[in-house]
């Protein structure tokens, strides 16, 4: 008989200050925290509804009650992913389940999974919108690490880029639009942008409406981030995109995510791993798809106000492996 037992809660953590993307703004961040429990051991995983993706709280945490019993009769990861769609509530129960796993038979996730050991990495830092001086001051305070993400809308886009710029020459940047942008803005906007050196734009248009990016040539690489979830998606995007976005609450947790990169990499992508704004149980299995990435952006604790004991430390832009404390055995 199996003794499993799995619980479920919500959390709210306070960001530092406003989190302004081109969707809206926030202060806080709302998460889902599974606890799995089995043999005197338990496992963590934490996952983040998202409106965009036609999540609620109420309705993910629903979804994981539906599966509870099975989980508890002793599914595996692999059992998981017939049970529940991609998504927040897949990521919150497959990661704890690999924890569990993990601590149960004492073998870290990454050897379970056959992965390489997680070493320290370099990861974005990210300026959310703002007046183009002040997305300049927050640069400058970060003009000695190694990458920034800029989010931007359709306003001021030349003036915060060049802000941004001018007060970090030195670091590579990703620009953000989070689907904002027309396909006129990027023909007018390709020479400004290869002008300021930019080494990434994530998700410019809508997904959905990126057909034009097909007939586009420019001179930064494209990466998919709404537009690609799990494996199903990859087939569409060639062509569109250089590279993809791998976030474990799009793909359904690391299981899926393990898988997506694999064959991302097989068609030529690049690889960017990301993430939600969460705390450090999210970043730490996320950590484990950053061997051999193109780009890490996973600086979401270093959003928040207080992050969870044993969490992660970003120092000068650098992050190091998880704690076993924290996740992963």
């Amino acid at each position: 008989m199996i003794n499993r037992r799995l619980s479920v809660c919500s959390e709210t953590w306070s960001l530092k200050e406003p989190f302004h993307i081109s969707r809206g703004v926030r202060t806080e961040t709302r998460v889902i925290m599974a606890t799995l429990e089995h043999c005197g051991v338990s496992g963590r995983g934490e996952a983040v509804p998202y409106a965009r993706y036609g999540e609620t709280m109420e309705s993910v945490l629903a979804r994981i009650e539906d599966i509870t019993a099975a989980v508890e009769d002793g599914i595996s990861p692999e059992e998981l992913q017939t049970l529940l769609p991609a998504g927040a509530a897949r990521n919150a129960v497959d990661c704890a389940l690999w924890d569990m796993i993990a601590r149960w038979k004492g073998i870290p996730v990454w050897k379970l999974l056959h992965l390489p050991r997680p070493e320290t990495v370099e990861t974005a830092v990210t300026i959310s919108i703002d007046r183009a001086e002040d997305m300049a001051k927050k640069a400058r305070a970060c003009k000695d690490y190694p990458l920034l993400k800029v989010k931007l809308d359709r306003e001021d886009i030349r003036g915060r880029i060049a802000a941004v710029r001018a007060a970090a020459p030195d670091p590579r940047i990703i620009l953000d639009p989070n689907e904002s942008w027309t396909m006129a803005d990027l023909e007018e906007l390709d020479d400004f942008l290869g002008e300021k050196t930019i080494s990434l734009l994530e998700q410019p248009l809508a997904a959905g409406q990126d057909e034009g990016l097909r007939h586009f040539t420019g001179r930064v690489p494209i990466c998919a981030d709404e537009s690609c979830h799990t494996r199903d998606d990859l087939a569409g995007l060639l062509g569109k995109y250089q590279l993809i976005n791998i976030k474990l609450d799009k793909t359904g947790g690391l299981t899926e995510a393990v898988r997506l990169k694999k064959q991302a990499m097989d068609m030529g992508f690049g690889i960017m791993v990301g993430c939600m704004v969460a705390t450090s149980l999210a970043m730490a299995p996320a950590l484990l798809l950053t061997p051999g990435a193109d780009f890490v952006d996973l600086d979401g604790p270093f959003l928040i106000k207080q992050d969870r004991q044993h969490g992660l430390k970003i120092i000068q832009g650098h992050l190091p492996p998880p704690p076993a404390e924290l996740w992963g055995g």
